[in-house]
């Protein structure tokens, strides 16, 4: 063989057995990617298994809640109020149930669908268009329509268009004018059913009309309830107040209705402790101060959401609850006579003349022991004027007058408790008190220095002397005065005695809050000492603070300082409602869950020596034989009385002319030995031309009427 041929023989054996072992090579690696992917596989189904065991074994649960939170939602609604009573168990205010058409609004229902819903409504039922519609309502039923939404939106500037959604609306709304606001009555009447539609929160509850509901109207809409999507029928409440007596309705207050719902200024403190915004809650009064009480406890319902987001079941969780009720401590027929006799006095006053100048009267009467109420009355007068008006929250809301002496007795306790008289020795000489520049001040009853005399401090109260409080004002200043012409010092050195004073009148409740179960008490009026300039400080005001002619008061808080006397020095709180009950079977009033106890606010800082001597002071106010005892009128009384009365001086002006006129107050009460019934009556600014007493006539009937109803055997 050719060595060639040779050498090529072996490059081609050579080249075979290459190739050979090339595809031995190949087949080898193959088998093993197809493993190693097939252990992939392998791994991410047993993962994926684990995974769903997971989720099908271990958390089944927690999973099932979730896919339910998606189509079942749990949704409250409001209930009605507790019931007010009066002390009797009469009631007073309730709610009066009514046919209704609800709305509950689920999220996938937009403004075009609710367009629609109102309009085969307004076939259906009678609505009378709201004239309370406000421009707002109306743009918003403009745009629900979608012709109008779309020419809107071709209006907005290339800015707008680069907003948020809320913010593109909010454009549009500021596009319409009032050309485009002219609907007639028809489509006034589609607007209001709109507009209730689109108050309503998602799967809350709204009132799309809930007075007058006929049960025409009720049938009707149960026979198209296929093609009314959240609407059904039900049942709402209104307030009413059923006591004929105006006081009474006045104090127990007001209630919100579902359209104003919760007070804008109050609304986010509502929404924390769980209320709707269309909450009805009590605005004043009674029906404010003890809402967390009426308000009842929420329905629960657990409604259910079907594929297009319509409701298509609902099933109650919890009934819920009516409010607790309120019983009163006011007993309706004496706070009737009560009444009667403010009015029927104040009017003789008016008639006479007597009142032209007058701002009203204010009167309370109240329990000294336990602070219960039992009967308020109060009529504003305009001057000039023939007419009056209920105003009985004026007693304790805004209304506040200078008292005259019906106080001296605080100003005796800040005496005793500062020691500039005691006990033993509280006689001081009454005379008229020369301030240096500046006319005398002195007693009614000593004017001119004709009747001066050693008195101690119950005979001051007795015949109420004004020099008397004077003095005691002046030894907090360090002034024992002993006659002739005395400079007062000046208003700084002043303040001392000015905080002295109003300190002892606070501890009566005199200048401060009575804590009186009630919003928005008064405090009455301090004059400051800033505003006490050259041009109105002739340095006796301290003095006339002492006696009356200078602060002013409620006529509430003139209830609480004479009962912290009559009850032997405690100031307890007044209070109108007498406890908290629950519900019968027929959710009328049930059994009492929480009694409003008596609260002592505080304790008059004065010994029951000293205490006892302003007691008796009180009751020779009435029974004293003294020529200038001040209250005798009230010894002809039912009961036997103790009282202070208090004439504050001031002036009116007519065709340019100072008319002197006088407020007439009185603390008055009884019977002395154990009190049951105080009372206070303001009437200011009384011309007194026939002289009369009206205060004490006043106060007199009423305390007559007290005995006849409970204590006469």
């Amino acid at each position: 063989m050719r060595r060639k041929d040779f050498l090529s023989k072996e490059v081609w054996k050579t080249s075979l057995n290459d190739a050979k072992k090339g595809r031995e090579n190949k087949r080898g690696h193959i088998p093993f990617r197809l493993n190693f992917l097939f252990f992939i596989i392998f791994v991410l189904f047993v993962a994926l298994i684990l995974r769903l065991g997971n989720l099908q074994i271990v958390n089944s649960d927690k999973w099932e809640k979730e896919i339910k939170s998606a189509t079942v939602t749990t949704v409250k609604q409001s209930t009605p109020r507790g019931s007010i009573y009066d002390a009797t168990g009469k009631v007073l205010a309730t709610n009066q149930a009514n046919a209704a058409i609800t709305f509950t609004r689920t999220n996938d229902m937009s403004a075009t669908d609710m367009l629609a819903l109102a309009k085969e409504l307004n076939q259906l039922i009678e609505m009378p268009a709201d004239e309370n519609l406000n421009p707002r309502d109306l743009k918003d039923y403009y745009l629900a329509d979608k012709k109008h939404l779309e020419a809107a939106q071709k209006k907005l500037s290339t800015k707008d268009q680069l907003k948020s959604s809320s913010e593109q609306y909010q454009a549009m709304i500021d596009q319409i004018d009032d050309d485009q606001l002219k609907f007639d009555e028809n489509e006034l009447k589609i607007a209001t059913i709109f507009t209730r539609l689109n108050s309503g929160q998602n799967l809350k509850p709204v009132f799309v009309k809930n007075k007058d509901v006929t049960n025409e109207e009720l049938a009707i809409v149960a026979e198209n309830a296929s093609k009314l999507p959240g609407i059904s029928t039900g049942t709402d409440w209104d307030r009413e107040v059923v006591t004929a007596s105006n006081p009474l309705a006045s104090i127990i207050g007001r209630v919100s209705t579902s359209k104003q719902g919760l007070p804008s200024e109050e609304a986010e403190e509502y929404l924390k402790k769980g209320y709707f915004s269309n909450d009805r809650v009590g605005t004043s009064f009674l029906e404010k101060q003890y809402e967390d009480q009426l308000q009842g406890k929420k329905s629960e319902y657990e409604v259910t959401i079907d594929n297009n987001g319509t409701i298509s079941n609902t099933k109650e969780l919890s009934a819920g609850s009516k409010g607790d009720n309120l019983k009163l401590t006011i007993d309706e027929a004496f706070q009737d006579k009560f009444d009667e006799i403010v009015k029927n006095g104040y009017q003789e006053l008016i008639n006479s003349g007597d009142a032209e100048f007058s701002n009203g009267i204010y009167a309370v009467a109240m329990n000294p022991k336990t602070g219960a109420i039992l009967g308020v009355s109060g009529y504003y007068h305009e001057e000039g004027s023939s007419e009056i008006q209920d105003d009985a929250i004026g007693t304790f809301v805004g209304r506040q007058f200078e008292p005259g002496s019906a106080i001296k007795a605080a100003t005796i306790t800040t005496g005793f408790d500062h020691d500039v008289i005691t006990p033993e020795n509280n006689t001081i000489y009454d005379q008229p008190i020369y301030l240096a520049g500046s006319p005398a001040k002195a007693s009614v009853f000593n004017p001119y220095g004709s009747n001066n005399r050693y008195i101690d401090a119950a005979q001051a109260l007795e015949i109420s002397s004004n020099s008397y409080m004077m003095q005691i004002a002046l030894r907090l200043l360090g002034i024992d005065y002993k006659g002739g012409s005395l400079q007062i010092p000046g208003l700084a050195d002043q303040k001392t005695a000015y905080e002295q004073l109003r300190e002892g009148f606070a501890q009566y409740g005199l200048g401060v809050k009575t804590g009186v179960d009630m919003p928005e008490e008064a405090v009455g009026g301090q004059v400051a000492y800033n505003e006490l300039s050259d041009a109105n400080f002739d340095g006796g005001k301290v003095l006339d603070l002492a006696f009356g002619q200078f602060d002013t008061y409620t006529p509430i808080q003139l209830a609480q300082y004479v009962s912290a006397i009559a009850n032997g020095g405690e100031r307890v709180a007044p209070h109108f409602v007498e406890g908290i009950y629950g519900n019968n079977e027929n959710g009328d009033l049930g059994t009492l869950q929480k009694a409003i106890e008596k609260k002592v606010l505080n304790k008059i800082d004065i010994t029951p020596e000293e205490m006892a001597i302003i007691q008796q002071g009180m009751h020779d106010v009435v029974h004293g034989n003294d020529p200038f005892t001040t209250a005798r009128p009230l010894a002809t009384a039912k009961m036997d009385l103790s009282a202070k009365t208090g004439t504050a001086e001031a002036y009116a002006y007519k065709d340019g002319q100072e008319i002197p006129v006088n407020n007439l107050n009185a603390v008055v009460y009884g019977p002395t030995e154990d009190p049951e019934i105080a009372v206070s009556i303001m009437i200011p600014r009384i011309k007194q031309s026939n002289h009369s007493y009206p205060n004490l006539s006043i106060t007199k009937d009423i305390m007559d009427a007290y005995y006849d109803m409970y204590l006469a055997k």
